[in-house]
């Protein structure tokens, strides 16, 4: 499985990668860090990943944007995209919904809980595609 994850706070990155390694140790994991380097890296790479999380407040382009601009683009278009962020406002959520995410995860304040929820939207994912 490859990860795009679309995020401005290294921090964050770092946790989300470890969080990543423990559920599977081969699931590969690219980063940008605003919504124009992910669409960037969507346009450049040949292999496309399986899934992308994307935060929404981030600098340059915004992730509620950039999943505009990615359910916009054929090539693009049936990547699941999770918005991944701090928020717990329902209208930005459901907004997000609208704008086509797959899912919206609340960022976790632990590895443990954050390597659940991950596992269970693999697993969503999975059930989806069969």
């Amino acid at each position: 499985m490859n990860v795009l994850y679309v995020d401005d706070d290294a921090e964050d990155k770092e946790f989300f990668v470890e969080a990543l390694k423990e559920i599977d140790s081969s699931i590969y994991c690219s980063t940008a860090s605003n919504g124009l380097e992910a669409l960037d890296y969507l346009t450049q790479k040949q292999q496309l990943p399986s899934c992308i999380f994307l935060d929404i407040n981030m600098p340059l382009m915004d992730g509620k944007t950039c999943l505009a601009e990615i359910k916009k683009e054929t090539r693009l278009i049936n990547i699941p995209v999770v918005m991944y962020s701090t928020t717990s406002d329902t209208n930005q959520i459901r907004e997000c919904y609208k704008l086509g995410a797959f899912d919206f995860l609340i960022k976790p304040n632990t590895l443990q809980k954050l390597s659940e929820d991950l596992t269970s939207i693999f697993a969503q994912m999975k059930r989806e595609v069969q």
